[in-house]
């Protein structure tokens, strides 16, 4: 259990922890220690603070640190209820602690102690309320293998299938059971991050780095790396800047937990290459100084694991994560030249020297520029020092991610730097305005229309007031679909609509195709899926981007065809048997198509 790992160490030097409360902590000790006491499951990826939250609640009843401090996954202790009633916490820490591995025998005390729980949530009628309360952690696959290897029963079969609808529904509850089920990894991970970064530089451990009132070239002086790194995880910009990476990987589908969120803000404040397993200590720092390789401390460069080798960056999740968004590797042609030729270029030195040259520790120090003259002017006949000034120019391109400012994000094409070129539109005009019930602009759904439209129909078209469906006349879905099925209003008509919306069961946004009332389709709508509508939009193919995107947006088609089958069927729409009728798509040279109606009859 990492969080014991953690307590043990601070005893050890003599350090505080650094903690901040869970979003969770609030409604997980409600739960239990409220007016009317109910059991509670915590589920979650590792590192999302389960351990942790289980001994706030043990702290909250008063039970003993001893016992806490024991290797056992299973506690148990009494506690007061409403009134004058006593009750009895059940707290398995960790599931997968106490469960026996496959195929080996269950140890007889765990496996009737979670028969009683699942009895206590669908007790027998005529039964008195349970005083027993329990307190589970586990992953959701822990929870439910382990249900499904436990004795059956009606109660067992029951708490098994509450789980499951609870997790695939995102919901913590279901009336009449007297049970919370906190899924951890549902938290977004940008206001973690915040939570986090407010305990780490408020440590009162800074303050005694600042009251050494260190000298040039010494630890903690205004030359240190770790302290120019601190002061930097506090600017607003970049704090913005890495929430906005992490809302890019929650929207991916990729959550990230507490643990690998500390671990990314250790990393970055005391990352170096050259110092043993990259990270730096107070004795390292002099060293550092004197050897002219500060720039290789840079915070812009550790958020990623740039200070990492390959094969640990892999290992690390957070990192592994961030380096798909790209950030270092994707660039833009202004950027670039800002980046190589910013300094002898008129129209373009005023950047350099605002992101370059302004920036003594990180930007166009000596080692930079010698580099980039010996690459411009191409006198390196083994191009092992162009391979350098290359590795270079990643990670200044990942400093001007966390420099270039909000007003001038478009003029630099800020979000170019990254794989998501339409990321800032995403996070700004679909989710923020979601997270405020405002409605989204029609303007962006008319491009993800025309993306589907041209995804749909295999064709070049430009409509986008109207949804498409169309088949292939192939026998499995062909890649140009030409033959008319139905349309749907972009704009609310006749129970039509089209729209996104945030759901409380759904982590991103939710793209809802309205075909009549009681008839939808809904699809989530993650960054990956959006960049890659808008781009088919502004006219790339559809191969070029994301091979799996494209799969799941014609499984999308094939929902929508059905409802819209439904539809004719309850709107009773019927052919004669003398002919067969159908309407084939013709493209127009506007890009407009049109549906031309075709009549077999019978000689």
């Amino acid at each position: 259990m990492y969080d014991e790992h953690i307590r043990r160490s601070a005893r050890y030097f003599d350090v505080r922890p650094i903690q901040f409360q869970h979003p969770a902590t609030g409604s997980v000790l409600g739960a239990i220690t409220g007016a009317t006491p109910v059991s509670v499951i915590l589920t979650g990826t590792a590192g999302d603070g389960k351990t942790h939250l289980c001994r706030q609640v043990w702290e909250a009843v008063k039970g003993s640190e001893r016992e806490w401090l024991s290797p056992e996954p299973y506690l148990r202790t009494a506690f007061p209820g409403p009134g004058q009633d006593l009750h009895v916490l059940h707290i398995v820490r960790d599931l997968s602690a106490w469960v026996p591995q496959r195929k080996a025998p269950w140890d007889p005390g765990a496996h009737d102690l979670l028969r009683r729980f699942s009895a206590t949530l669908f007790p027998s009628g005529g039964s008195q309320p349970s005083q027993d309360i329990f307190l589970i952690a586990g992953n959701d696959g822990q929870l439910m293998e382990t249900w499904r290897r436990l004795e059956n029963s009606e109660p067992v079969r029951r708490s098994h299938d509450l789980f499951e609808a609870l997790l695939v529904e995102g919901r913590k509850e279901q009336e009449g059971v007297s049970l919370r089920l906190f899924n951890l990894s549902r938290h977004e991970s940008a206001d973690l991050l915040d939570s986090a970064v407010d305990a780490f530089v408020a440590h009162e451990a800074w303050q005694s780095c600042y009251a050494l009132n260190s000298a040039s070239g010494e630890f903690f002086g205004p030359e240190c790396p770790i302290r120019r790194n601190l002061e930097l995880i506090q600017q607003p910009l970049v704090r913005e800047r890495l929430g906005n990476l992490l809302a890019l990987c929650d929207y991916n589908g990729l959550h990230m937990p507490i643990r690998q969120i500390l671990l990314l803000l250790v990393n970055a404040i005391l990352g170096h290459a050259d110092v043993k397993d990259g990270l730096m200590t107070a004795t390292d720092v002099p060293a550092v100084i004197r050897h002219g390789t500060v720039a290789k401390a840079s915070l812009y460069d550790n958020v990623f694991g740039g200070n990492l080798t390959e094969t640990r960056r892999a290992r690390t999740p957070i990192f592994e994560a961030l380096d798909r968004i790209g950030v270092g590797h994707e660039t833009s042609n202004r950027v670039d030249n800002i980046l190589i030729f910013g300094d002898t270029d008129d129209a373009l030195k005023a950047y350099f020297d605002r992101y370059m040259t302004a920036d003594r520790f990180y930007g166009a120090n000596t080692t930079y520029q010698a580099a980039q003259k010996e690459y411009v002017e191409g006198t390196d006949e083994t191009g092992e020092r162009s391979a350098r000034f290359l590795r270079m120019l990643v990670a200044q391109r990942r400093r001007l991610f966390f420099k270039i400012a909000d007003d001038e994000a478009d003029d630099m094409l800020l979000w170019d730097l990254t794989v998501f070129q339409h990321a800032g539109e995403y996070l700004n005009q679909i989710v923020n305005r979601l997270k405020v019930r405002q409605r989204v602009e029609r303007q962006i759904l008319t491009h993800i229309v025309k993306g589907l439209n041209r995804i749909f129909t295999g064709m070049l078209v430009s409509d986008d007031q109207s949804l498409l469906l169309a088949n292939s006349f192939a026998p499995s879905q062909g890649r140009v679909s030409r033959l008319f099925v139905d349309k749907i209003s972009a704009e609310p008509r006749l129970g039509e609509s089209i729209d996104i919306v945030m759901r409380k069961d759904e982590p991103v946004p939710v793209l809802r195709v309205t075909l009549s009332p009681g008839n939808s389709c809904s699809m989530p709508l993650h960054i990956t899926r959006y960049e890659f509508l808008t781009r088919v939009a502004k006219g790339a193919l559809p191969g070029s981007f994301s091979r799996e995107c494209y799969e799941d947006l014609l499984a999308f088609k094939s929902q929508l065809l059905k409802a819209a089958v439904k539809r004719s069927e309850d709107n009773a729409e019927t052919t004669t048997g003398e002919e067969l009728a159908f309407s084939l798509l013709q493209l127009e040279s506007t890009g407009r198509t049109v549906p031309r109606r075709l009549e077999l009859r019978k000689s």
